[in-house]
């Protein structure tokens, strides 16, 4: 450890490095410091950006080079009714963004969805998954190893689960290219998210697969995943949570609250999110669930990256009689409930708004409630924004709210 004016005069004549300050000052002091060298080497004030509630301590595992936080907004829509297997009740929904009229529409969506009797939501698959690529020399080889794979699935299996307290091997798929040779390994990691748990547990698989076979690892990721990028095998086999949300509304309470009747509603959800989403090759036939996902990642501290495959989602809308049946389904969502920034002050705390904080009992319930929530809320934003396309009333709500 050195003292911090020490630090100072290191850092400026250029033989102590920025990310070498936290191990000899300490996390907060090497925040500190960090803000006002690029403050004076840059010509900059970053005194805005020195405010923060967090903890620089707590933080360090989710940043480097840390100088200080970034605030956003963060509002309260609902509330919500959520008639789920993990997530039950009441629910006020913290979004944190920067776009006007957003919160206002999800609370319009919610109000709507309430004066229906509230939403349905289940989890029809859970899964997070790695794919490593191997190169082999060639289909014959590939055939082998799968053959090898079948009759050792189940010591692969336990290699992978050896590394960790919690997650569980759901299956292993092969996919051969030529002399690419790639498997797809599927885990439940309960409340976590799981991506840290998920390559550590593969990584030990693939050395055992190496040590027995001709497969030759080339990349513990192989993209065949698919993480953190639009891809059609997670809008088809799922990744994270596949959840849907659903909800019967009559004519009366869609005139009543959006100002537009089920044909409506109806005709703009088929020409919007259906026939142009395929036209314009989309993986996301959905209408703004990308804008909801976003906001209640950053409210919780999730991955912001991974609203790619979270807002790979497809929505429904068909009329019945007096009304309408709509429904949101979520293919790849991918959020938790502990580890990476859930456990951050201000994220836990909006995880604990909704009653999801930390682990479940048992575990994996409060991520899977987490996954509930943020379906309905989506199913809130929905139809909101749909209701005012119908109405014409978008451009006006922007003008007004947008700011």
């Amino acid at each position: 450890m050195i003292d911090p004016e020490t630090a100072r005069q290191q850092l400026a004549d250029g033989s102590l490095r920025p990310y070498e300050l936290d191990e000899l000052v300490g996390h907060e002091a090497a925040t500190t410091i960090r803000r006002e060298h690029y403050e004076a080497t840059l010509g900059v004030s970053l005194d805005t950006i020195g405010e923060y509630t967090l903890s620089a301590e707590q933080a360090q595992s989710n940043i480097e080079n840390m100088v200080g936080a970034v605030q956003i907004p963060l509002g309260l829509a609902g509330p919500l009714t959520v008639d789920g297997e993990h997530a039950f009740g009441s629910y006020h929904l913290p979004l944190a963004t920067t776009e006007g009229a957003l919160v206002a529409s999800v609370n319009r969506g919610c109000r709507l969805l309430e004066a229906g009797g509230g939403v349905t939501v289940r989890i029809t698959d859970a899964k997070m998954t790695r794919a490593p690529v191997f190169r082999l020399p060639g289909v014959e080889a590939a055939t082998d190893t799968i053959a090898w794979l079948l009759e050792h699935e189940a010591t692969v299996i336990e290699a992978a689960e050896e590394t960790t307290n919690h997650g569980e091997v759901l299956a292993i798929d092969p996919y051969v290219v030529g002399d690419n040779f790639f498997l797809r390994f599927a885990f439940d990691t309960k409340d976590a998210m799981g991506m840290n748990m998920v390559t550590v547990a593969t990584r030990a698989a693939c050395q055992l697969i190496e040590a027995e076979t001709d497969a030759e690892l080339v990349a513990l990721s192989g993209n065949l995943c698919t993480d953190k990028k639009p891809a059609a095998i997670n809008a088809v086999e799922g990744r994270g949570y596949t959840v849907t949300a659903e909800a019967t509304l009559s004519d009366d309470i869609l005139e009543e609250v959006l100002g537009v009747p089920a044909t409506a509603l109806a005709e703009v959800n088929t020409r919007k999110n259906l026939i142009g989403s395929a036209k314009a090759g989309s993986l996301g036939f959905n209408a703004q669930v990308a804008n909801v996902v976003a906001a209640m990642f950053l409210a919780t501290g999730q991955d912001e990256a991974q609203v790619v495959e979270g807002s790979n989602a497809i929505t429904t809308v068909d009329v019945r009689d007096n009304g309408v049946y709509v429904s949101v389904t979520l293919a790849s969502l991918e959020l938790g409930t502990v580890g990476g920034g859930t456990k951050l002050g201000t994220q836990a705390e909006a995880l604990d708004l909704l009653g999801v904080a930390g682990g479940g009992d048992p575990p994996g319930t409060n991520a899977k409630a987490l996954a509930e929530i943020v379906a309905s809320a989506s199913l809130a934003g929905e139809l909101s924004l749909l209701g005012a396309l119908g109405s014409r009333h978008l451009a006006e709500a922007h003008e007004r709210l947008g700011r």
